[in-house]
């Protein structure tokens, strides 16, 4: 390889990769699976003075036990927009008001339920393969370019397109294996 090829950053398309599973991950933990978790609640926005808040930004969540999730409201105004930010939030939860507190059961996941949960985890995953594939093509793109302009040689052009593509397979590999976790934890009963 020489100097000029050392332009190509292999390790920027590897961040932006790692990016596309981060993101993936942050989308599974919204996926319920019948078993309380506070991250369960991460995708839920509160109407709070006037824009919407994260939820763990206007209270405390807690597990205090498997089919139960509390929610610490610090500011009584609040309690209602929070219950119905939760209601509304396509979850299937129903909080249940106990003063500044929130208790929200979880119900157990029927057969039909799990089944759309694994079909939403099998979108969510296209999505963030479609992002490692840009990021590939991306590099490719890159590549050809610098070859083109005779920054790089074709044979080095050829190497480098080698290692974008084990990175991609890595990636989507991961993609993979994430996804089967997830339905597994899904379908479990």
């Amino acid at each position: 390889m020489s100097d000029e090829s050392a332009s190509f950053d292999l390790k920027d398309l590897e961040r932006r990769m790692e990016g596309a599973i981060s993101s993936l991950k942050g989308e599974f933990s919204g996926l319920r699976t019948g078993r309380a978790s506070a991250s369960l609640l991460d995708s839920v926005n509160v109407m709070a003075y006037g824009s919407p808040t994260p939820i763990s930004q206007v209270g405390t969540i807690g597990v205090p036990e498997p089919r139960m999730i509390t929610v610490n409201i610090w500011d009584k105004t609040l309690v209602g927009a929070t219950d119905k930010a939760i209601r509304e939030s396509g979850l299937g939860l129903n909080p249940v008001v106990d003063g500044q507190n929130l208790r929200i059961p979880i119900p157990a996941l029927n057969e039909e339920r799990r089944a759309e949960l694994a079909k939403m985890a099998g979108k969510y995953s296209e999505s963030a393969r479609v992002a490692i594939r840009n990021v590939r093509r991306d590099g490719m793109d890159t590549l050809k370019k610098m070859e083109k302009a005779g920054d790089i040689s074709k044979d080095e052009q050829k190497s480098l397109e080698e290692d974008v593509q084990k990175l991609t397979d890595k990636f989507i590999s991961r993609i993979d294996d994430s996804l089967k976790h997830k339905e597994e934890e899904i379908m479990q009963v």
